[in-house]
């Protein structure tokens, strides 16, 4: 198994399609349902023996979360402020660097 490539409060956009988002979670491999696997379109579906991510994900029009592989993650160095209605509420925006407030900071 190898290490995450991003950590939790990261914020990324997607290497294919038009959204970003802000990390919340880690899955050290694929751990969301076949259903939603085989939703993808073959020629862009993923590996599943890579990190998978949970983001306050948004876009041009809207907010949500998505799951998203290591493979299909950039980093997202616009420094422009998340919308995502969710994120003042696990993060705290220090300097244009997200700290997740749920994880205990020494």
């Amino acid at each position: 198994m190898r290490e995450a490539k991003f950590r939790v409060g990261d914020v990324v956009r997607h290497r294919i399609y038009p959204f970003r988002g802000i990390i919340y979670d880690i899955d050290p491999v694929f751990a969301s349902t076949e259903e939603w696997w085989s939703s993808i379109p073959a020629e862009i579906r993923p590996r599943k023996d890579q990190p998978f991510y949970h983001l306050l994900a948004e876009n041009a029009e809207t907010e949500y979360v998505a799951y998203v592989s290591e493979q299909n993650l950039l980093p997202d160095d616009s420094g422009k402020a998340l919308r995502h209605p969710q994120v003042p509420e696990l993060f705290v925006n220090e300097k244009g660097n997200y700290r997740a407030t749920f994880l205990n900071a020494h």
